[in-house]
């Protein structure tokens, strides 16, 4: 027979068998531009990356061995980036080589100003290299880590898009048009990757739906063996001759990916431990240790060791290696939980992406950065002496003669100009800066994310119920109440909860505006879900309206198996996040509590310590009695005060490297606990910054001030 009349036949029979099911028809839409226009209003990261790629990246073509290609080609084809692997490599080494030379030019151009190689700036370099050897490593992997940003994000969508395939194969045994489904009602970036099975046979990539969702999952095989197997039991499904058999199976598909989910991340608990350790290990305990030895440290090996080299030491090379580690620990989380709530569609997304909540807390937080600058501009600028003040004061001249003579802000005389300042109130003052900085990101985050996150808790709450409402919804139907009635029932039994004004509205829809049941729920203008923008609630409405059309009965099992499932989920949700909370626990307290007290003893220690050298002058006893003393002289000389590192930069240092900390950890602690979440990242930071730096600064302050008096007494009783 010729395959015209097969191909007749086949509509033919189709069109009568999808009249019998009674079944919405799936629109039909050009999914080639569906895909693209979708893709480009989702992913704004990856076309920006794109667009650096195809321009910067093409400009020398690179030869890329073929093991780094295919390596290369599997991210960026996960990561649904349109480039070339040789693309991704040339831009990582071109922003290396722009950055190298830039720097080496600016170097070059300062000593020939000069008049000296000699005066070639060698730590700027280094730095600049260090800068450009980082930023090699950032682009180079950025692929592997918009891959894993894009799998942990689509993964946690893994159990849901099961759960609609299911359900919709459930009472219509077609899985192009359950995949359909699957695509409308999921969230980005698992809606996307739907989207391109379609896309894929659009362009004649793939001929059959089939052929083209197997080569998809190929991308699995590595993260998620059970999200695959249960695809495939999808598909052997539709060979199933027995209708009970075939939803066996369909069953079975959604329990393989839900016990694979949860033994990958049971085991994921027990193996992420170690690494955390570690991280907070070298990250946090030893380099607060580092700077409990830094005062007296600088003291004594004051030529060797300046300011800016623990700047660079803890500002720069320590916050990478724990971004270092932490990149390397995100990938060892397996997909398949966390939190799959899309910000982008939430109505409040805009007020998220605005920059006037920074506008405002800059305007607040700029005082504090002006009075953390005071000792410098009081020093070093004509402002003092333009209204009529002095450079410093002593405490006897602002009325605290208890504490002596000693300089407010100390810069003192050194060989070849000031050095300081060594004051216990510049000191104070600076820790304004760290504050300031802290107080900034706090601020912010928390006007982004306040009015967000209580919506995500009210959608929360609102989902834990309606579950229950689920199951009666389900009860009643298949007790044969049509959908046009059950509405009000189960919103009076629904009373007190949530869920009730839910249920009222639609039933005031359908009762007092004439609507039928999708209207009343979904209309644009006046339907109820407009007022409660959950997609489980969505989904669970659009399977009821679906299903029905099929018959009570069915519409019935869907809803109930909605119900059922969903209650399995957040058993394992919880489950889950109880084998976590030590963990994450135990690095929140580490991070917020610890870390932070620990700093601000280093900083009251340094204050004392300098006090001390500051009253004995020891450096300058060593000099005078050097003939009589012998070799003690030239050990007292060791502790030159001009040599230390001043408390009010080390302050400024420790309470920058607290603030970097806090930001690789939380976005570390989030993602292990979370999956890809962005509104809860922004919002614990925005938590974890201020309680960090309010325990910080309130410990430095007061051992300072208490170290500080207690240095004074101490030293007056011996010069008494």
């Amino acid at each position: 027979m010729p395959p015209k009349n097969v191909r007749e036949i086949l509509d033919k029979h189709g069109a009568r068998i999808e009249s019998q099911i009674k079944t919405s028809p799936v629109e039909s839409v050009n999914y080639s531009r569906e895909y693209r226009t979708f893709r480009d209003e989702m992913a704004p990261e990856l076309s920006r990356f794109e667009r650096w790629c195809k321009s910067l990246g093409s400009l020398v073509k690179l030869k890329v061995s073929k093991k780094d290609a295919d390596k290369i080609q599997r991210h960026l084809e996960v990561a649904h980036l349109d480039i070339e692997p040789w693309q991704a490599l040339t831009l990582s080494v071109m922003t290396f080589l722009g950055v190298f030379v830039i720097g080496l030019l600016i170097s070059v151009a300062v000593a020939l100003i000069k008049g000296s190689f000699g005066a070639f700036p060698i730590l700027f370099f280094f730095l600049v290299v260090v800068l450009a050897l980082f930023l090699f490593y950032f682009v180079n992997g950025y692929p592997a880590r918009l891959a894993n940003k894009w799998r942990l994000k689509a993964s946690s969508q893994m159990v849901p898009a099961i759960l609609y395939i299911v359900v919709y194969m459930r009472h219509t045994p077609n899985l192009e048009k359950a995949i359909a489904f699957a695509s409308e009602h999921l969230q980005y970036p698992l809606s996307l990757d739907f989207r391109k099975v379609f896309y894929d046979v659009s362009v004649g990539k793939f001929s059959t739906i089939k052929e083209s969702l197997d080569n998809y999952l190929e991308v699995w095989r590595d993260y998620s063996t059970e999200f695959i197997e249960s695809f495939h039991l999808i598909e052997s499904s539709l060979f199933e001759p027995d209708n009970s058999r075939r939803i066996l199976i369909l069953e079975k598909s959604l329990q393989v990916v839900l016990d694979g989910v949860y033994d990958k991340m049971l085991k994921f608990t027990h193996n992420v431990r170690s690494p955390l350790t570690n991280v907070y290990m070298l990250g946090v305990v030893l380099p607060t240790l580092g700077l409990a030895l830094l005062p007296l440290a600088s003291a004594m090996i004051g030529d060797y060791i300046r300011w800016i080299h623990v700047m660079i030491l803890f500002n720069l090379v320590v916050p990478f290696f724990v971004f270092y580690l932490t990149d390397k620990i995100m990938i060892l989380r397996p997909g398949g939980y966390g939190e799959s709530t899309l910000l982008e569609r939430n109505p409040l997304y805009p007020k998220y992406v605005s920059n006037k909540p920074y506008f405002r807390a800059f305007l607040i937080c700029l005082p504090f950065f002006i009075i953390g600058l005071l000792p410098l501009v009081f020093q070093y600028t004509p402002i003092p002496g333009m209204i009529g003040l002095q450079q410093d004061y002593t405490f006897t001249e602002l009325g605290l003669g208890m504490f002596g003579d000693e300089q407010f802000f100390g810069f003192v005389e050194a060989g070849n100009g000031l050095a300081g300042p060594f004051g216990i109130g510049a000191l104070i003052f600076g820790m304004c800066i760290p504050f300031g900085i802290a107080l900034f990101f706090s601020m912010a985050y928390k006007n982004k994310t306040k009015e967000l996150i209580l919506e995500r808790e009210k959608t929360r709450k609102l989902e834990n119920e309606f579950n229950n409402s689920l199951f009666q919804l389900g009860n009643r139907m298949g007790n044969g109440v049509p959908p046009e009635l059950i509405f009000a029932k189960v919103a009076e039994s629904s009373k007190g909860l949530m869920t009730q004004d839910f249920f009222k509205r639609v039933n005031y829809n359908i009762r007092q505006m004439g609507m039928g049941v999708e209207k009343a729920i979904f209309d644009p203008n006046r339907g109820a879900i407009i007022y409660y923008p959950s997609d489980l609630i969505a989904t669970s409405m659009r399977v009821l309206i679906e299903s029905s059309k099929k018959g009570l009965k069915i519409a019935a099992i869907s809803l109930m198996s909605i119900s059922e499932y969903v209650k399995n989920i957040q058993k394992i949700t919880n489950r889950l996040r109880d084998m976590l909370a030590e963990i994450v626990s135990d690095m929140k307290s580490n991070m917020t509590f610890l870390a932070p007290l620990l700093s601000g003893i280093v900083v009251g220690l340094a204050a004392m310590i300098t006090a001390i050298l500051k009253k004995l002058n020891i450096s300058g006893l060593g000099e005078a009695g050097a003939a009589g003393m012998g070799g003690m002289g030239d050990i007292m000389k060791i502790f030159d005060l001009v040599k230390m590192i001043p408390p009010y930069y080390l302050q400024i240092i420790i309470g920058i490297y607290l603030v970097q900390i806090i930001f690789i950890l939380t976005g570390t602690l989030v993602a292990i606990d979370s999956g890809e979440d962005k509104l809860e990242k922004t919002n614990k930071t925005g938590k974890n910054l201020k309680r960090g730096i309010l325990l910080y600064i309130g410990t430095a302050l007061l051992s300072t001030i208490s170290l500080f008096i207690l240095s004074t007494i101490v030293l007056g009783g011996l010069g008494g």
